[in-house]
C-alpha cells in the first residue's frame, strides 16, 4: 500500500492495486496519461516538473494523481486528520505543509522527495484557488451584465 498505483475512480483516489477491474464497471477512470490536455500538462504535473517533485519517478504517478484529488477535496471543505476545526462552518482549513503531508500520507516516496512534493502540491493548489476565484468574478461579472440589461 505504497500509493504509487493510485488513479482517479469518478473523480476520487483509488489504488488499483487493491480494487477489481470489474468494481470499477461503468466508472470513469483516469490515470497519470489522462491528465494532460494535448502538450499541456495538468498544473499538478506542471508544478512536480518545476520544482523537481520527483527523483526516480516510481511514485510520481500516484503522487500526482493523489495531489489532484487532495486538491479537490480541500476546495470541497473536507476535513483531514491534521484539520483543527471540522465544523462544516469554519469552512476548508489553510493548505499548510503539515495540512498536505497528512492529506498525501498514503503515497509514499522512497527517495525522499517530500518537500518538494508538497511545494509542488501547495504551488498547484495556490492556482487552483486562484483560478477559482477567477471563474467566481467571471459569473459575478455575467450576473451583473444580466442584471444591468
Amino acid at each position: 500500500q505504497c500509493g504509487a498505483c493510485t488513479v482517479l475512480v469518478d473523480g476520487r483516489r483509488a489504488v488499483s492495486c487493491l480494487n477489481l477491474a470489474v468494481a470499477a464497471e461503468g466508472r470513469e477512470i483516469t490515470t497519470i496519461e489522462g491528465m494532460a490536455e494535448g502538450d499541456r500538462l495538468h498544473p499538478v504535473q506542471q508544478a512536480f516538473l518545476d520544482l523537481d517533485g520527483y527523483q526516480c519517478g516510481y511514485c510520481t504517478p500516484g503522487q500526482i494523481c493523489s495531489a489532484i484529488a487532495v486538491i479537490e477535496e480541500h476546495a470541497a471543505g473536507w476535513p483531514s486528520a491534521a484539520t483543527e476545526d471540522v465544523r462544516p462552518e469554519a469552512g476548508p482549513p489553510p493548505l499548510t505543509p503539515d495540512e498536505i503531508r497528512e492529506r498525501m500520507s498514503g503515497n509514499l516516496c522512497r527517495c525522499g522527495a517530500y518537500v518538494s512534493i508538497v511545494q509542488a502540491v501547495t504551488r498547484a493548489a495556490e492556482a487552483h484557488q486562484a483560478a477559482g476565484q477567477d471563474d467566481d468574478r467571471a459569473d459575478q461579472d455575467v450576473t451583473t451584465e444580466e442584471t444591468a440589461a
